[in-house]
Formats: structure tokens, sequence, C-alpha cells
């Protein structure tokens, strides 16, 4: 297993000045950003062509990074998460420490722990959640590869992660809302 130890060192360097990183979630090509950063959240944002009020989800290394970004982790996600089968998006009540720009009005936010060797490694050593949105205009469809992402996209980011342009699956995560009295609602299959 290559440990891409020079790729991870330049998309810090990128994420810790405000940059946006093109590169491969545990799922599909997505845009990102440091997730407690909110003028390079505008950024994407503005990129993307999208209304602040649809929102986006943030990628955590594990269990004890979600659990310094979430006042409390309802014990039914440990389940969910520990069983999940795919790639899968928690919506949490009440996140902490993250730019406000990228919270719901409902003070909601979906974390994802990444499963992907690279984004793992990543996250850890960068020691923050990074957003992850999927890398295409809003309203256009969500590039299936790399081969696929629109050239505004690609010329709009500041770095492009340099690891194999492979289908990750390119399917996108389950998305499962948790509310405060721990009912579960399915939001994407």
């Amino acid at each position: 297993m290559t440990d891409h130890r020079e790729e991870i060192e330049k998309t810090i360097n990128v994420l810790k000045r405000g940059g946006l990183i093109l590169y491969p979630t545990d799922t599909v090509w997505g845009i990102g950003c440091d997730a407690t950063n909110p003028g390079a959240i505008d950024k994407i944002y503005k990129l993307k062509q999208r209304v602040e009020s649809k929102t986006m989800i943030c990628l955590v290394s594990d269990f004890k990074m979600l659990q310094q970004y979430v006042e409390e982790v309802p014990e039914v996600a440990y389940d969910i998460l520990k069983y999940a089968t795919k790639a899968t998006t928690i919506i949490y009540d009440r996140p902490l420490r993250v730019a406000e720009n990228i919270i719901t009005q409902d003070n909601t936010l979906g974390i994802r722990v990444v499963r992907d060797p690279f984004c793992g490694k990543l996250i850890r050593k960068f020691k923050r959640p990074v957003v992850s949105t999927s890398a295409n205009i809003s309203g256009k469809p969500s590039p299936k590869n790399f081969e696929e992402i629109a050239t505004l996209i690609l010329e709009g980011v500041d770095y492009v992660v340099n690891l194999p342009l492979q289908n990750k699956g390119a399917k996108p995560s389950s998305i499962i809302k948790i509310g405060g009295d721990s009912t579960v609602k399915i939001i994407r299959k």
C-alpha cells in the first residue's frame, strides 16, 4: 500500500492557506477545504455556483475526531456506522468547532467517518475535518469519474490531488439523519 506522504503534505499546505482541493474521497471525486475556515467554504459555494442554504458535508478520520465536532454523538450512530456496508454520512444535531457557513439553519451538519486510506491519513495529519462536496456545478450531474469533471471546476480549485484517476465506485454515500431523540431517518440510500 502506498503511503502518499508527499501528496498529503502538498494537500495540507493548500488546506492550511485556505485553498480548495479536488480529491478522491471514499465515494466520488470531491471539492474540499478546511471545514473550520469560512472563507474557504465561501470559495466552494462560489465555484459551485451554489446557494449557501444548500449545505455540504464534512469528512473526519475516526470516531475520536467525530466526537470533537459534534456536541453529542447518539449511541445509535456508532451502531449504524459499525454495520454500514457502504459509505454513510450521518446528519448530527449541534455541530461544534466548524465554520458557521457550513452549518444548516436547523443547527445540523452531515459528517462522514472516511474509510478511504488516503482521506483518512490526510484528515488525521491535518487534524481538522475537511469539507466534501461533489465536483460539479450546482444543478449539473455529479461526475462519475475524473474525466467527467468540468474544466471550470478543475481550473477553479487550487490543487488537484495527484492520485490514480480510478473510478472509486462513483456512488455518493448514504445519508441518515439522527434526531436529538435518536430517531433515525434515511435521507438517501
